[in-house]
């Protein structure tokens, strides 16, 4: 299988031009422009903290692999795209990469030279596995900021259990306090509260590690 773009784009080496008509007046420029993120990141958490940055201004390229991303499966699909995928995900560009077939973290390694930020939400562990540890990224580019969105972090005795966000709504005793409230049994809100939380205090986190660069020069693993 060859690795190709989908759909067809100009070069990820630059942002896409903003076009302006004649007579019109140019809007300000948005805070996070000519910033560029790698979004190798699925289903809520990760793909939300993208998708503000891309609000903000930002050129986001979310790397997508063979398999489906979960948020197709919730909310009405359109044109083979699920409402909440389309939500976390609108603004940014794509690049189809197989993670693991021969060349294809070669790929990702190219794309992270050029970019200021990252984001990931994978396993503790299987970055590495893939060879796309934080180190082996910050050796092809310093001033790389790796965001890792996980349930339980990336050490200690949870880190490797999956986390989805009613697996941690119930984790916090939320279910527990609105059952006893209620007086009904524990129930999930189906709400994704917990994606949304982590995906913002991981922007936060993002935009001080930024600031922090100015000075430093250096990236780090947030």
């Amino acid at each position: 299988m060859k690795h190709v773009l989908l759909p067809a784009r100009k070069s990820l080496d630059r942002a896409p031009a903003r076009p302006v008509a004649r007579g019109l007046t140019v809007s300000p420029p948005r805070p996070l422009e000519g910033l560029r993120v790698l979004d190798l990141s699925r289903a809520v958490a990760g793909p939300f903290a993208g998708r503000m940055l891309s609000d903000l201004g930002a050129d986001v390229v979310k790397v997508e692999g063979p398999e489906e991303d979960v948020a197709h499966a919730f909310g009405q699909r359109r044109d083979g795209i699920g409402g909440l995928y389309f939500s976390q995900n609108a603004g940014k560009r794509s690049v189809y990469v197989d993670l693991k077939r021969p060349g294809g973290p070669e790929l990702v390694l190219r794309l992270a030279e050029r970019a200021d930020l990252a984001i990931e939400n994978f396993r503790p562990g299987v970055l590495a596995r893939l060879g796309l540890s934080f180190e082996t990224l910050s050796a092809r580019n310093p001033r790389l900021l790796l965001l890792s969105v996980t349930g339980f972090g990336q050490q200690g005795r949870d880190a490797g259990r999956p986390a989805f966000a009613p697996v941690i709504h119930a984790e916090a005793g939320w279910l527990s306090r609105v059952a006893d409230l209620q007086g009904t049994p524990p129930v999930d809100p189906g709400v994704s509260a917990a994606d949304s939380i982590a995906a913002l205090s991981g922007l936060v986190g993002l935009l001080a590690a930024l600031h922090l660069r100015q000075r430093t020069g250096r990236g780090q693993h947030l």
